[in-house]
């Protein structure tokens, strides 16, 4: 005979309620008890109805996330983390691609598919702050990246113009003079780049030196094939670079493979830099040198926002901007 949450109770010498609390992660309860029951819900077995239980308190189970490109390494490893987070919470994620397209962002914050979720998570790529503010309605909503809500929604974020910073510093703190920038995007608005590229003159300001704007060169996507193209054109330059920073890992594989192709040495007569630290990046030759957000605290603060807003715990609050640490790692493309 299958586990009742009666005799999970028993077993843990608790009430009802709080085996109930502890299924559905409710915060009112003390860790030791929450240890307690959980050991007893292993010992006997116990699975809950996440999908009755859903339905006596009017939810769905279904949380929807909007991402830009499944295909994208960093994306696609963030949208298995939170699958995960996600499951267990007992919830099932939905995954839609936007491919970037404001037309696409805007039909998933207010579209039909809203009134079958119990939350929404979004990394936009072309609506800025108003669009934001005008589509965010009654299904609890967290906004990843840099398009801030205003307070809309919950805002899961890393510091992009800190990292920047660090990253540029590092470059020039390595012996290297003429640093460029590739992954500049003005057609977008989520401005993401734009903070990436300010780090990167507050780092070089600091320093006492000013960017060539011939070595800033702006991309239509993050993707290899652009960041081979970039690095082209600034060898092609008169005085060409001796260290890139590549807004995306994806950008400064490409810019490797175009230094490689030419005969150039990497570090040795460029240094190239990425940010993302995707899993190719780790296993390249060279090791790419890169930012590394925690993607494992970006899914966790996103579910977290979403079960405080879900079960009506924080719902009274204003939004929350949650910033995300990141980390410089060092790997043999800039030298270490």
């Amino acid at each position: 005979m299958a586990a009742r949450l009666k005799d999970v109770a028993e077993r843990a010498g608790v009430s009802v309620r709080t085996v109930s609390n502890v299924v559905s992660n409710a915060p009112a309860v003390a860790p030791d008890t929450r240890a307690r029951v959980r050991r007893a819900i292993d010992e006997l077995g116990y699975r809950p109805n996440l999908a009755a239980r859903n339905l006596r308190q009017g939810r769905t189970g279904l949380i929807g996330l909007a991402i830009p490109e499944i295909h994208s390494p960093y994306f696609g490893e963030l949208a298995g983390l939170l699958v995960e987070a996600a499951r267990e919470r007992g919830w099932t994620l939905l995954i839609e691609q936007t491919a970037g397209s404001a037309e696409r962002e805007l039909e998933f914050l207010s579209g039909r598919a809203s009134n079958t979720l119990d939350g929404m998570a979004i990394s936009p790529w072309a609506i800025g702050t108003e669009q934001l503010r005008r589509h965010t309605g009654g299904t609890p909503l967290v906004v990843l990246g840099e398009s801030d809500p205003q307070g809309a929604a919950d805002h899961v974020v890393i510091d992009n113009v800190a990292a920047a910073r660090e990253m540029t510093s590092h470059l020039l703190e390595s012996g290297r003079t003429r640093v460029a920038a590739v992954g500049s995007q003005p057609h977008l608005g989520n401005g993401t780049a734009a903070l990436r590229l300010r780090g990167m003159h507050e780092a070089l300001a600091a320093a006492g030196r000013t960017i060539d704007p011939a070595l800033e060169v702006p991309v239509a996507s993050l993707h290899r094939e652009e960041g081979r193209r970039a690095m082209g054109r600034l060898l092609d330059h008169g005085s060409p670079p001796d260290a890139v920073f590549c807004f995306s890992d994806e950008l400064a594989l490409g810019a490797v493979y175009e230094a490689k192709r030419r005969g150039l040495d990497v570090p040795g007569d460029v240094a190239v830099a990425g940010f993302d630290d995707i899993e190719d990046g780790r296993y390249a030759t060279p090791g790419l040198t890169t930012i590394s957000p925690r993607k494992d605290q970006i899914a966790a603060s996103t579910l977290q926002c979403l079960a405080d807003r879900v079960y009506g715990r924080l719902d009274h609050l204003p939004a929350r901007r949650i910033t995300v640490p990141h980390r410089l790692v060092v790997r043999e493309s800039t030298g270490r």
